[in-house]
């Protein structure tokens, strides 16, 4: 008799043991995953919305008694199913005056069935951040194009302080209103992509990938010999119209005092452009134009 109880004894132990474990494999089983953006737009009413997924995966779990809540500051509110999906879960919050960041956690209830017992669980998220930006970005004009062209960034919140980087690099930037930004694509090599930002007073925003192409000028005369105090005229010819915004040809030299010239602009719509060339002080040299040709156009000079 002793030992058929004790065997009774480790029978129910073992059974108790395994329903525990099932009810915790049916916890380990459904999933919270966090949907909303680290950085919202703000809005004139402050009401931003934060939204999950939850994904039962456990064939043990009782469906229809999963409850999603959002905590936010110590307050629990229940959150409704979002029309974007099953398992979508959303909650739209007021964000209180005077706060540009939203610190939450999401906890879901729901019962699991194991034998015919019926047994309630919770999952819960880790704290989660939101932050309300007042600038960010809706998309590049283009995202590919040739030394010097001018692309403009659609967005909100711009200021005049903000400068666009390629691969972290500032490059010339425009400000045009406090929803659009241009810049013009540098002399990097050719054939390659790089990464844009926006950085200012709001931070650093990623733009996008523009990937720069190869471009072609021909420019006439290809060498110009000029004296002290004279002028001779240089036409750069584009192969195509040049696009809204117009063109630049970064122009530099290696003698600056020897050579005065305005800067190079191919006005839109225009495939060609003429800039009067001054002599300076006696030198020879050269103009040089990067991002065209084999990868830079080379003009010779000479001042006498």
């Amino acid at each position: 008799m002793l030992n058929n109880r004790i065997f009774s004894v480790k029978r129910l132990l073992a059974s108790v043991f395994a329903a525990g474990c099932l009810f915790l494999l049916a916890g380990c089983n459904l999933t919270v995953t966090n949907l909303t953006p680290t950085a919202l737009p703000s809005n004139p009413s402050r009401i931003y919305t934060l939204t999950t997924r939850v994904t039962p995966k456990g064939t043990n779990i009782v469906r229809e008694s999963v409850r999603a809540s959002i905590i936010i500051d110590g307050q629990t509110h229940p959150m409704r199913k979002s029309g974007l999906g099953a398992e979508i879960y959303e909650f739209d919050y007021q964000l209180p005056a005077g706060r540009d960041e939203i610190a939450y956690y999401f906890l879901v209830n729901y019962n699991v069935e194991n034998n015919g017992f019926t047994s309630p669980r919770e999952e819960y998220t880790k704290v989660l951040r939101s932050k309300i930006v007042g600038r960010y970005v809706f998309s590049l004009e283009a995202n590919r194009g040739p030394v010097g062209a001018r692309i403009s960034i659609v967005g909100r919140g711009f200021t005049k302080d903000d400068v666009v980087s390629f691969d972290g690099t500032p490059v010339r930037t425009e400000f045009e209103s406090a929803n659009a930004i241009a810049f013009y694509v540098p002399s990097v090599t050719t054939g390659a992509n790089y990464a844009v930002t926006l950085s200012g007073p709001n931070g650093t925003s990623p733009v996008g990938t523009f990937r720069v192409d190869a471009g072609e000028v021909n420019v006439a005369p290809s060498s110009l010999e000029l004296s002290t105090g004279s002028s001779a005229d240089l036409t750069f010819n584009l192969p195509a119209p040049a696009a809204v915004g117009g063109q630049l040809l970064d122009v530099t030299t290696d003698i600056p005092d020897s050579v005065i010239m305005p800067e190079v602009v191919v006005p839109a719509g225009q495939t060609s452009v003429t800039v009067s060339v001054k002599g300076g002080q006696a030198g020879s040299g050269s103009l040089f134009l990067k991002g065209y040709g084999e990868g830079e156009v080379v003009i010779p000079v000479t001042v006498r």
